[in-house]
């Protein structure tokens, strides 16, 4: 399904009973105008009475924790979102703006109800059988980048003198092919974002000069400017369409390969291998200032994503390590971009566009690193069956352990909670 960036008109009127706000109507815009104030690239201003759906439906308690703990990392939040016991009455616009929307609190003694999505979470999956632990669950795979001529374009091509590229597109795609029959013979329902190295938006940098040309890129060559949002922003949002509005899935999977700093005087290969796993969350303060984000960490707040991912992405990271042993890659003490979960070294939470814009659950894998004197040869060596010699050790294929390794914690998940 193409992308058509969708505009809203910015809303006008607040709601005095019951909650929430009530948007004008919206008129037919041209293509690829210019985001309304306080939104991000090619973003929307937000239909914040999408979020009437979950009034009543969280504690104040529970709110303030699931924001403080996991969906922020500074204070910067407190100016846009004020909490009393009975409700969060949260800024829709730039910080002064005048125009707010009520969320009411569920009372501290009352169970908190079932919150709306389309997504099921492993609780409320049917018992399943010790065969096929993974029957019924619907996962999207979503093979990271684009890959092939579009490579070098992304900063995701690393070449080696006299040695053919590796491209992390290309790799996404090779293990997103050997994960899905894999997940379904354990009896998932399962799809695949992208079935080529080609991109599902169809819009091209050249169409996105104009709003490349903005304040935040002063300075910065045009060109790479509009393609960086061809590849970073106007791909990831053309997936979420497609994830959202056709898949549908419980939970996607998101495969990506990580990589040490490289270009110029890092050309080389590096004596480092690691990985972790990305779920939603780690707001900092820039980035709650922008409405279309705060509305849509308070989604994933809201319809509960972070416990489903926390449960799935520890099984996952166990799985990953018991296969690679590979050592956590860690973010530097100060960031400001992530924080850890649950005390687990693997588990980090951030705010990546497409953990974010994907409606339901996401696991966003990050194993093996591209420029890494132990892994480069392994993918050098492309897919195979079996062993190899590879640098003096027998060892499988790079992207068969990643696909073993995945289904591996896929089924300890849901063979925990569904088979009796």
């Amino acid at each position: 399904m193409p992308f058509f960036p969708k505009v809203i008109l910015p809303l006008t009127a607040l709601l005095t009973l019951g909650g929430g706000l009530l948007p004008p109507s919206s008129a037919q815009s041209p293509p690829l105008p210019k985001p309304p104030p306080h939104v991000s690239p090619l973003g929307a201003a937000p239909a914040w009475t999408e979020l009437d759906a979950f009034q009543s439906s969280i504690t104040r308690s529970e709110f303030e924790r699931l924001v403080t703990k996991i969906f922020t990392t500074g204070d910067n939040w407190q100016n846009f979102i004020a909490l009393s016991d009975d409700e969060a009455v949260i800024a829709a616009d730039g910080e002064h703006s005048g125009l707010k929307f009520h969320l009411r609190f569920a009372p501290s003694t009352a169970d908190e109800t079932q919150p709306s999505r389309q997504w099921r979470t492993t609780r409320e999956l049917p018992p399943a059988t010790a065969e096929r632990p993974l029957e019924g669950l619907r996962i999207a795979i979503d093979p990271g980048h684009i890959g092939g001529e579009w490579a070098k374009m992304e900063e995701r091509q690393f070449d080696i003198q006299g040695a053919a590229p590796i491209k992390e597109g290309d790799m996404t795609l090779i293990v997103a092919r050997l994960l899905k029959p894999r997940l379904e013979s354990l009896g998932a329902t399962v799809s695949l974002v992208r079935n080529a190295n080609e991109p599902l938006t169809p819009l091209r940098p050249e169409a996105l000069l104009d709003q490349a040309a903005t304040a935040e890129n002063a300075g910065e060559d045009l060109h790479k400017a509009a393609e960086r949002l061809f590849y970073r922003t106007a791909e990831i949002r053309a997936r979420a369409e497609l994830v959202n509005q056709k898949l549908k899935p419980d939970l996607v999977l998101c495969l990506h390969f990580n990589a040490e700093p490289w270009g110029g005087a890092n050309s080389g290969l590096v004596n480092k291998s690691h990985f972790h796993i990305i779920l939603n969350g780690g707001y900092n303060d820039q980035e709650v200032a922008y409405s279309d984000q705060r509305f849509e960490m308070l989604r994933k707040l809201l319809t509960r994503t972070h416990a489903e991912e926390a449960g799935l992405g520890a099984d996952v990271a166990a799985a990953l390590y018991s296969a690679t042993g590979l050592p956590p890659y860690t973010y530097q003490p100060d960031s400001k971009n992530a924080r850890t979960v649950d005390g687990n070294p693997y588990l980090w939470a951030r705010n990546l566009l497409a953990n974010r814009l994907y409606d339901c659950p996401v696991i966003f894998m990050e194993p093996y690193v591209m420029n890494s004197r132990s892994d480069y040869p392994r993918m050098v060596a492309g897919d195979y069956e079996g062993q190899r010699d590879i640098g003096g050790k027998m060892q499988p294929s790079i992207f068969q352990e990643y696909a073993d390794a995945v289904t591996a914690g896929l089924k300890a998940h849901y063979t925990k909670a569904r088979v009796k």
